[in-house]
């Protein structure tokens, strides 16, 4: 994801990448022994990585889940968290678990064979959420979470919580997501998937280095679904600091997906892709009866320009809801508008958490 670092539109400050941060080694794991995953196959010595800031009280009443993204780390949500931002940490006390499958959980690129690289397990939405419900749980001893949040991927695990643990979450606030990924959105994920496993180089997932080529073009397919037309029209990439069209392409978004293993990106692109809150337990397909579920007070934040979790998909998820309102994320940059490095959607975004939390 875009971040940028200061109130002034600029080029993209690089992503720290998993293996930075796991050399860093500024995160804790919680060792969850071998899962049961949803879809019946076991993720077996699983981990969970996750990171806290500020101070659970005495009275472990003020905690906070902040979900990440497709490929994003907590490193990517900081932008939201600390002393006086909306997610103040001299008031909260904010937990972010990684994904699985996205190199700090357990993943392709970090689990050994037989369970490893291509023959890595499907794991759900669903399997991600009760793995962070037991960190919860069990290491901090949480009864209560205060807010449930998530950007994108993060929207569909807020979402998740929100009707799987619906005594336990008082306020859900998903950005740029959905509770389901719809098959609009699957297309999009089918061109991804396709653009790495059809680079010879991928070898069903058993490669001795990341598929260059899979990974330029599966970039590419991104630029086109994660920005909006208007933004192109624009040629808002010129603001950003890049000369071209050309040098965005590859400056930006190829050099990003580069630095992700594929195997990794393939294996969350699945979780997403099977992303369905009708798989909640109970709740037979029926996405209406798990929306249903959710009595958490409900924040729903779409962007006004995205291309895959469009505001028509949170308006009917927002019906379902007993207590729910949808306010659109102004602004030119799609899907992107969830990732703090525009001003504008990031306060108005920062704004929102404020207003929830002091409700």
């Amino acid at each position: 994801m875009m971040t940028t670092s200061d109130s002034s539109e600029q080029a993209p400050a690089p992503a720290l990448t998993p293996a930075q941060i796991a050399a860093a080694g500024d995160y804790e794991l919680f060792e969850l022994g071998d899962v049961v995953l949803q879809r019946g196959r076991t993720l077996r010595g699983a981990r969970l990585a996750y990171k806290t800031y500020g101070r659970l009280s005495a009275a472990r009443d003020n905690a906070i889940v902040f979900s990440t993204w497709y490929s994003g780390t907590h490193v990517d949500l900081e932008w939201l968290i600390g002393p006086g931002r909306p997610l103040d940490t001299d008031r909260y006390f904010v937990i972010v678990p990684n994904l699985f499958g996205m190199g700090l959980s357990s993943s392709p690129s970090t689990t050994g064979l037989p369970h490893g690289a291509g023959y890595f397990p499907l794991v759900t939405v669903l399997d991600n959420v009760q793995a962070q419900h037991r960190l919860v749980t069990e290491v901090f001893g949480i009864e209560t979470v205060e807010c449930v949040l998530g950007g994108s991927m993060g929207a569909l695990q807020a979402f998740q919580w929100g009707a799987a643990y619906p005594d336990m979450v008082k306020r859900i606030l998903p950005f740029c997501g959905a509770a389901s990924t719809s098959e609009h959105n699957q297309v999009f994920l089918e061109g991804l998937r396709g653009a790495i496993q059809l680079d010879p180089a991928w070898a069903g997932g058993s490669y001795d280095r990341n598929p260059e080529q899979g990974l330029r073009h599966f970039g590419r397919v991104y630029a086109g679904w994660g920005l909006s037309q208007q933004f192109y029209w624009q040629r808002a990439y010129l603001e950003l600091g890049f000369s071209s069209l050309e040098d965005f392409l590859v400056g930006f978004w190829e050099g990003y997906m580069l630095s992700r293993d594929a195997n990794d990106l393939l294996s969350q692109l699945e979780t997403w892709y099977h992303a369905d809150i009708g798989d909640t337990p109970g709740c037979g397909g029926d996405r209406a009866l798990a929306l249903g579920r959710i009595t958490a007070r409900a924040l729903i934040l779409p962007a006004e320009t995205d291309l895959y979790f469009p505001p028509a998909d949170n308006r009917w998820e927002a019906q379902q809801l007993p207590n729910a309102e949808v306010r659109v994320i102004p602004g030119i940059f799609g899907h992107y508008s969830c990732a703090g490095g525009f001003p504008e959607q990031a306060a108005f975004i920062g704004d929102c958490v404020r207003e929830l939390l002091a409700g």
